[in-house]
This record gives structure tokens, sequence and C-alpha cells, in this order.
């Protein structure tokens, strides 16, 4: 498939520009895969389309202050940063504007002219492919215990702030009621509609609330510049699935009972443990002819996910933590959820890919079905993107 196939129109005035008053106030799209149809709810309204022995998942990443402004040590010139990835303690790939004034060897000083306390120095050491600048961090603590304090919250560019007092409200509101292990540089935005209130009552109806942990980065947002689809390579990820998550989907699949994903990166996790999950007996062996070894293969391993891009009909998944890079478009078979709840997405992006390819699982159709919902949200005006509208694909 083509990325232009996934390309539509949005007014401007559609993109969310702030949260509403209420965290579960926003509308509730739901897509009926088999039939077509399409209803139009609100957020509460999802308690109907739950049913007891249900298990909901959330990614419970939370978002770093990962937005940086410092100056070149030498010039005084001001650098924008966005911290991607830890490759160690103090040691980070980032994007950087303006990119052609950091070259190699460059010196930026972050944090003494904003919060008068003592100065951390970054020296661009790499530079990669892609612009990405590599950046040693030195200086009296570790770059992620200062973020806190002269950070910014990493807020899509779509989302206009235009002072930093205007900022403050999305520290609280850019940031999901039950985010624990820090470490995404942008949002898992299905679950900012939920409230702990409403994440009760959803566990007084006998649903079990779980969670994984994707870190969101360049995997997830980063634009797809390739004609065509088969020729975009996706930015690995780190994930860690819990003892008890994995007991819970693996009961639930077992038993035929659903599998709710909440959020695009949630789903990425499931499904990419679903396709390396290690044998545990002859029973669960590997047919495919490329698996030579599939027993040596493990949770994380990207080989291993590279070489087992067919899934294995096993329908469970293994604890544990790992890496992932998979990328989700039509035709894709799905192995363990059922149930997607997420956002309205950005044209062209690989989260549409995804939902279009969970409108029709193993087919091509799906493309279609997305695009007229998306169509439906438009003229009814629904509000898009990260601070947007909820939609739930059945």
């Amino acid at each position: 498939m083509r990325t232009a196939d996934f390309d539509f129109d949005l007014p401007e005035e559609l993109i969310a520009q702030h949260p509403l008053a209420r965290r579960d106030a926003s509308r509730l799209l739901v897509l009926d895969r088999a039939s077509g149809q399409v209803q139009h709810r609100h957020f509460p309204d999802l308690f109907g389309f739950l049913r007891a022995g249900d298990v909901l998942v959330l990614n419970n990443s939370r978002v770093m202050p990962a937005r940086l402004h410092g100056t070149n040590a030498r010039t005084g010139g001001e650098f924008e940063i966005l911290l991607l990835t830890e490759n160690a303690r103090n040691d980070w790939w980032c994007m950087l504007r303006p990119g052609k004034r950091a070259r190699v060897g460059t010196q930026i000083v972050f944090g003494a002219a904003r919060t008068g306390s003592a100065p951390i120095r970054g020296t661009v050491v790499e530079l990669n492919d892609e612009g990405h600048r590599r950046l040693l961090f030195e200086g009296p603590e570790e770059i992620k215990d200062r973020l806190e304090e002269f950070g910014e919250v990493p807020l899509p560019p779509y989302i206009r702030r235009e002072s930093l007092d205007q900022l403050e409200a999305d520290r609280e509101r850019y940031q999901t009621v039950y985010a624990r292990s820090a470490g995404s540089v942008a949002a898992p935005t299905a679950g900012l509609h939920f409230t702990q209130d409403l994440l009760e009552q959803v566990r007084a109806l006998g649903v079990h609330v779980c969670f994984v942990t994707l870190h969101v980065g360049l995997g997830t947002f980063a634009p797809v510049k390739a004609e065509n689809l088969a020729e975009h390579k996706m930015h690995e990820e780190h994930f860690d699935v819990p003892a008890e998550t994995a007991r819970a989907v693996n009961e639930a699949k077992a038993s035929r009972r659903r599998v709710i994903a909440v959020g695009t990166t949630s789903l990425r996790v499931l499904e990419s443990v679903a396709r390396i999950f290690k044998p545990a007996g002859p029973e669960d062996e590997c047919s495919l002819s490329t698996c030579s070894e599939p027993a040596d293969l493990e949770v994380g391993d990207t080989a291993g996910l590279e070489t087992c891009a067919t899934p294995r009909e096993t329908g469970r998944i293994q604890p544990g933590p790992g890496r992932t890079n998979i990328f989700i478009y039509p035709p894709f078979k799905f192995n363990i959820v059922d149930v997607l709840l997420t956002n309205f997405h950005l044209p062209r992006s690989t989260l549409l890919m995804l939902v279009s390819a969970f409108a029709a699982p193993g087919e091509m159709r799906g493309r279609d079905l997305t695009l007229a919902a998306y169509q439906e949200a438009i003229a009814q005006r629904y509000r898009f993107f990260s601070y947007g509208d909820a939609m739930l694909v059945l």
C-alpha cells in the first residue's frame, strides 16, 4: 500500500488545542467492524460496551519533560532539544533545532539561566543519517533527575502554546492518571480520557484492568516518509509486560474472553510479544520454515521479531522487557487484541495505518472503513489528535 492512501483533509479548527475541563467528557465514536456502522456516544458510554471477564490493557508509561532549551557555550545561540532515546547514563539521541548549528563538538549549556542552579553541559558527539544528534551530558547529577526542574512538556507541534505559563497545566493533563514509569516523549493519548473513579467503575463491572509499559518514542510518532509502506522502517521502542498482565491476557484468550487494548501503544506491545513467544513445549513449536531455532527466541529479540513476521498460532504472550519495531498496516492478522480504544490520528501516520488494519484484520478494506468513520467524525465536528475525542473499534 502507499502512504498517500492514508491521507485525508482535516479542518484546522478540529485539532484540539486544549483538553476538556473533565477528562471523561470526550465524545466516543463507536465503529462496528462487521457492519461498518458508526454510533456517536460519549466516553462514559464505554461501560455499555464492556463485559465481565474482559481484560483492559493500558500503557502506564509516564511522559518526561523531554523538551529542553539550551545555549551554545561559545556563541550564545539558542537551541531547542527533544530527548529521544537513552543509550546509557547521560547519553541520549536527540532531535535538535537548529540542527545546522549543532556540529559534532558543539557544547550546549542547560538550566543555569532559567533556574539559577548548577548548569548541565551537553556535547554533540555524533550525527546519524536522520539528522539526530547524540548528546553526552555532564554536570553534578544525571540529566533525568533535572528534567522536572528545567524541562518542558513535549507537546506535539500541532498544539500551540504562547508562553511557559500556559504549559504548566499540560504537566498534569498531558499525562494519564495511572502513569508510573517515566520514559515517554509523547503521551499514550487514548488513556487521557480515564479518571481514577472511572477505572474503579470499570473494575466493578468485573473487567480485569492491567498494564503494560511502552515508552513512546519515534516508533510511534515519526512520520512516514517512504512512498510505499513496505519501505518504512520503524524505530525501536522499549516495553515491559508484567507477569500479572501476561497471566490475565493468556487466561482470557484460553477462555475466549476479550482483550481490549487502550491505545495503539498497548496493542503494539501485545501483538509484538505474541509474535516472539518462546514456546513452552512441543505443542507450541513454530511451524515456519524460517524459524530454525524457535525455542531460542526471547521477548524483545529483534532478530526473532523480523524472522517471525508471520504470527504463531499460540494466542499467548510472555512477560518481560523487550524492544519492538513492529509496523502494523493492512493486511495484518491480530493474535491477541479483540477491541481497540484509540484517539483520532494524523493523516499518513503509522497510527492511522494500525487502526485501518484493525478495522478489518487480514483484509485490505479496513482503510476504507476507517477513513469513512473519520469523515463521519469530521462531519460531526469531533475533536482530533492528542487532546481530542476517542474512538472504539469493536
